[in-house]
């Protein structure tokens, strides 16, 4: 046995990129893999205000030691110039990152140089680096993988004339990349933002960036698994699915959260009978119009079931949070709203029986490997394509249609949850692949083994 691994993680400044590098840094840490955790100033300072003064201090013995580097942007610019963010973070951070790399390897300390540098792929001049330094690296890819097989057939999308250089469809259409993976409508390309050119054309330029980051790893690795995505060998042949990733169950790992969880949600679960609480939670990113809140607001009390509903601050665009009037009197008996919950907990809480979500990624694996159907109501990039998985594919969920003007309405609400809910077909699916998914990270899974391979490699 060699020295004990030091691996230096970066994820882009996302809440749905830092999750599961997070939950994969905590299985690395369990296995005594030495972790660094490198985010930007904003983003640590949110991460270390969200978690618990006992957590704080207790991170330092948890194998996971996070750091800051500057990003060159001021804490508002996260939230009113996405455009901002990302011209910025590249041209800013890689120098900070590369000085503190360069300390770390200098260090007279062998426990600090640095074994391997895993990045999200987004984030593909950290492994560009990585590789200039001689350091061994593996890229990460936070998203669904049918997105990422999207994305590594641009040239030939571009040869064949459907989308043209910055990534316009040239029109709409359904297409399908491979006989094993869903249809997917040209308008729903996750880079595909028709009324504002200037940042589908950076979005595009980064995203194809995907591609050189795959060249210069030495491992590259998904949160999903080899049952969830068959295609997986044909289309990507060095991919390693190691998902999917789940919290720690030691104390005193750090979450990665950028909001407070609420605790007391799950002592409201307990007191609700088994199978009846709808849950309800967007993400960190979807922002609704007063008008389309209210509908949902109204939609949630036309069912009638009990509901936890997670009401960010930010979730309606431009205002503070206002419920339609009464409704919090009303539903006072069997709703509960939180500005964020403790997502995997409240999924694997018996009482829950279904999963109002956007489809984002990581939302998708924690309601897969807890077998909890969904109702599908995506926002923007790969949501859609995570829908079309889970609703055609799968078979484990429901999507929700507009009507004229593009509302979900309350009634389309209503009648799709109680649709749901009496599935049997749905409901067993989704026990099927909630096995398949624990069996896959369990002692002797296909994602167990290749997560333990990783290590005794980065341990040679």
């Amino acid at each position: 046995m060699g020295k004990q691994p030091h691996v230096l993680v970066v994820p882009y400044p996302a809440q749905g990129h830092v999750m599961p590098l997070m939950k994969m840094s905590q299985r690395l840490a369990d296995a005594g893999v030495k972790v660094t955790f490198v985010n930007t100033e904003f983003i640590h300072a949110q991460i270390m205000a969200a978690a618990s003064t006992e957590k704080c201090e207790e991170k330092s013995g948890s194998g996971i030691h996070l750091v800051s580097v500057p990003d060159g942007l001021e804490p508002g610019d996260y939230k009113k110039d996405p455009l901002k963010l990302m011209e910025t973070i590249p041209r800013v951070m890689p120098c900070h990152l590369e000085d503190l790399i360069r300390k770390m390897q200098q260090s007279v300390e062998d426990h600090d140089h640095i074994t391997c540098i895993i990045a999200d792929i987004t984030v593909w001049w950290a492994l560009e680096m990585a590789e200039k330094l001689g350091i061994k690296r593996a890229a990460f890819w936070p998203a669904a993988v049918g997105v990422l097989t999207l994305i590594l057939h641009i040239p030939k999308l571009v040869e064949a004339g459907i989308i043209n250089s910055n990534g316009t469809p040239t029109r709409n259409e359904m297409i399908q990349l491979s006989p094993s993976m869903p249809t997917k409508s040209t308008a729903e390309f996750l880079w595909n933002f028709p009324h504002d050119p200037i940042i589908q054309k950076f979005i595009f330029a980064e995203t194809f960036m995907a591609n050189q980051a795959i060249k210069v790893s030495n491992w590259v690795f998904s949160n999903s698994f080899y049952d969830l995505d068959p295609y997986i060998s044909d289309l990507i042949p060095n991919l390693i699915p190691i998902g999917p990733l789940l919290e720690s169950n030691c104390p005193g790992q750090p979450a990665g959260s950028f909001w407070q969880e609420d605790l007391t949600c799950l002592s409201w679960l307990d007191k609700q009978p088994r199978c009846s609480v709808i849950y309800v939670a967007f993400g960190s990113t979807t922002i609704f119009n007063q008008h389309q809140f209210d509908e949902l607001a109204l939609g949630l009390e036309l069912v009638g079931r009990p509901f936890l509903w997670v009401v960010r601050s930010n979730l309606i665009d431009g205002s503070t949070i206002v419920y339609p009037n009464g409704f919090r009197d009303r539903i006072a008996h069997h709703g509960e709203m939180v500005k964020w919950a403790p997502q995997q907990k409240v999924l694997a809480h018996p009482s829950i029986a279904c999963f109002l979500t956007h489809c984002g990624w990581n939302s998708t694996m924690d309601g897969l490997c807890m077998g909890v159907p969904f109702i599908c109501w995506p926002y923007f990039t790969d949501q859609f394509h995570n829908r079309s998985c889970i609703c055609d594919v799968w078979n484990v969920g429901l999507g929700l249609n507009p009507d004229e003007d593009g509302t979900i309405s309350r009634h389309e609400i209503q009648n799709k949850v109680e649709k749901l809910l009496c599935d049997e077909g749905i409901r067993l699916n989704s026990l099927r692949l909630k096995e398949t998914a624990r069996k896959c990270v369990s002692e002797g899974g296909s994602s167990w083994k290749n997560f333990e391979g990783f290590i005794e490699q980065i341990k040679c």
